[in-house]
C-alpha cells in the first residue's frame, strides 16, 4: 500500500532558480536560505527515500493562459518537460511521472467530487521547479517520480483555504488506498508574503509569515477559515497563494511534528521551507 511519508512546504521564487543555476549557493545574499535546505535534502535523501513527490504548485501562463484557467489540474504522463519561461529552459532534465499512480489519483479525487482537468503533457515552470533541485539531486537523472497537481491561485475566482485543505485531505485518502507499495511525499509550494503589483508593491509581512508557519502544523483549520480578502490584506496580492500548502498539510494526520524550518527575507518575498511528519494516527 502507498504510504505518505512526509509533507513539506517551500516558496517557489523564480531568483531562487536562477541563483541556483548561476551557482551562487555560497555567496553572502544567498547562503542563508540554500544553507536552510541542505538538512532537509540530506533527511530526503538518507531516511525518506520516497518514490514519488506529489508537488502542489501553480502555473505562471506556461500551460494555462488566464482565458482557459481551471481550478484543479493533475498530471497524468509518463515524463514532463522544464518550461522555457522566456530565458530558455534551466539546465534539468525532465522528470519522471507515474501514470499508473496518477490515474489512480484521478479516479480517487473525481469520487471524491474533486473534478480535475488531466493533462497527459505539462510544460513546468518555476512553480514547480524552484524546490525540486534544492531538495534532490537532479544529476544524472531525477530519483524520485512526480505527480504535478495545479491550483488556480492567479485567475479569480479562486478555491478557498478551506477547499484546498479539503482537497488535501481527498489526496490523503486517493494515496492509502493504491495498493502498490509506494513512499509518498507532498510538497505544497508558493508564498510566503509578497505583493508584485499596485500601491503596495514588495509588500512584505515577516511577522504574519511566522504566524503562518507556527499555526499550520497545530491549526491548520484557522488558516483553512481564512478569507482570500484577508489573505491578500495580510500577505499580499500574491501571498495568497500560500492556500497550496493547505493541500499538503490536509494530506497528513491531525498531529505533526516540525522537524526543520528555515525562513528567508531579503527582498521581495518571504521565503520559507517547512519539513513536516505526523506522529499520531488520522482521525
Amino acid at each position: 500500500m502507498a504510504r505518505l511519508v512526509a509533507g513539506i512546504g517551500s516558496s517557489h521564487v523564480p531568483s531562487i532558480g536562477r541563483a541556483h543555476d548561476q551557482g551562487k549557493q555560497a555567496t553572502p545574499e544567498w547562503a542563508p536560505l540554500f544553507d536552510g535546505f541542505e538538512p532537509v535534502k540530506r533527511w530526503l535523501a538518507e531516511e525518506i527515500r520516497a518514490d514519488v513527490v506529489i508537488v502542489v504548485y501553480n502555473d505562471h501562463g506556461t500551460e494555462f493562459l488566464l482565458d482557459r484557467y481551471p481550478t484543479f489540474a493533475l498530471g497524468v504522463a509518463d515524463s514532463y518537460a522544464v518550461a522555457d519561461e522566456g530565458y530558455g529552459p534551466r539546465p534539468l532534465p525532465q522528470f519522471r511521472g507515474d501514470p499508473a499512480f496518477s490515474a489512480h489519483l484521478a479516479q480517487s479525487l473525481l469520487a471524491q467530487e474533486f473534478d480535475m482537468t488531466l493533462c497527459q503533457e505539462m510544460a513546468l515552470d518555476h512553480g514547480f521547479l524552484t524546490a525540486m533541485p534544492l531538495l534532490w539531486d537532479a544529476a544524472p537523472a531525477w530519483p524520485v517520480a512526480v505527480v504535478p497537481l495545479f491550483v488556480n491561485v492567479v485567475q479569480h475566482p479562486l478555491p478557498t483555504a478551506q477547499r484546498c485543505y479539503k482537497l488535501g485531505q481527498a489526496l490523503r485518502r486517493a494515496i492509502d488506498s493504491y495498493a502498490e507499495d509506494l513512499r509518498v511525499v507532498v510538497l505544497g509550494t508558493g508564498g510566503l508574503s509578497h505583493q508584485l503589483n499596485g500601491e503596495r508593491f514588495g509588500h512584505l509581512n515577516p511577522a504574519w509569515d511566522q504566524w503562518w508557519l507556527d499555526t499550520i502544523s497545530h491549526d491548520p483549520q484557522a488558516l483553512a477559515r481564512l478569507s482570500h480578502e484577508q489573505l491578500i490584506l495580510d500577505a499580499g496580492a500574491e501571498g495568497c497563494e500560500v492556500i497550496m500548502w493547505l493541500v499538503m498539510r490536509g494530506a497528513m494526520g491531525a498531529q505533526v511534528r516540525e522537524l526543520h524550518r528555515t525562513y528567508y527575507a531579503p527582498m521581495t518575498t518571504g521565503m520559507a521551507l517547512l519539513t513536516l511528519e505526523e506522529i499520531a494516527s488520522r482521525d
